[in-house]
C-alpha cells in the first residue's frame, strides 16, 4: 500500500512539474488569453501590465547605469522601446508569437523586435536580429542543461568557506 501512494505521488509530482524557464516567452504570453478565460479586457490588463513593467525596468536599468556610466548605458540600452504604443505592441507581440519558432523568444527581445517593425527598419536587419535572439536563446539553455551543479556548489562552498 505504502508504494502504491507513493508512485501515485510521484507521478502527479512529474505530471505538474515545471521545467526551468529563463524567461517570459511566447508560450506564456499565448496562455494570457486562456488563463483570463477568454475576457478580451481582462487579457489587455494582464498584457498591458506586463509590457509596462518591461519597459519600467528597463528605463531603471538604463538610469542606475547612466548614473555609473553614460556611455555604457547609451550602448546596452541603444535600441529603441517606445517607438508604439502599448496597444500597438501588445497587438505585435500577438502576431509575432503566433508563429511557433517565435515561441521562445523572450518577451523583452519580442518588444524590441515589434518596436524595429514599427520603425520600418529593413527587413534583413529585423530577421538578423530574430535569428540572433533564437541562437543567444538556444546557446543559453545548452549551456543550463550541460552545467555541473555539483561543481557549482563544492565552489560555492569553498567560497563560503574562506569567507569563514
Amino acid at each position: 500500500m505504502y508504494r502504491f501512494i507513493s508512485i501515485i505521488i510521484f507521478s502527479i509530482a512529474i505530471l505538474f512539474g515545471q521545467e526551468n524557464r529563463l524567461f517570459w516567452d511566447g508560450r506564456e504570453w499565448n496562455n494570457i488569453r486562456k488563463n483570463s478565460d477568454y475576457d478580451d479586457l481582462l487579457e489587455y490588463k494582464i498584457k498591458s501590465s506586463y509590457v509596462n513593467g518591461v519597459l519600467d525596468g528597463r528605463l531603471y536599468g538604463y538610469l542606475k547605469t547612466w548614473s555609473k556610466n553614460a556611455t555604457l548605458a547609451n550602448e546596452a540600452f541603444g535600441e529603441s522601446v517606445d517607438y508604439l504604443s502599448v496597444r500597438e505592441v501588445i497587438k505585435n507581440l500577438n502576431y509575432f508569437y503566433g508563429d511557433p519558432l517565435n515561441s521562445y523568444i523572450p518577451i523583452p527581445s519580442a518588444i524590441i523586435i515589434a518596436n524595429l517593425y514599427g520603425q520600418r527598419v529593413p527587413i534583413n536587419v529585423i530577421e538578423k536580429y530574430i535569428q540572433d535572439s533564437r541562437d543567444w536563446v538556444n546557446s543559453l539553455t545548452l549551456d543550463l542543461d550541460t552545467l555541473d551543479y555539483s561543481k557549482l556548489i563544492e565552489e560555492k562552498y569553498f567560497k563560503n568557506q574562506k569567507g569563514n
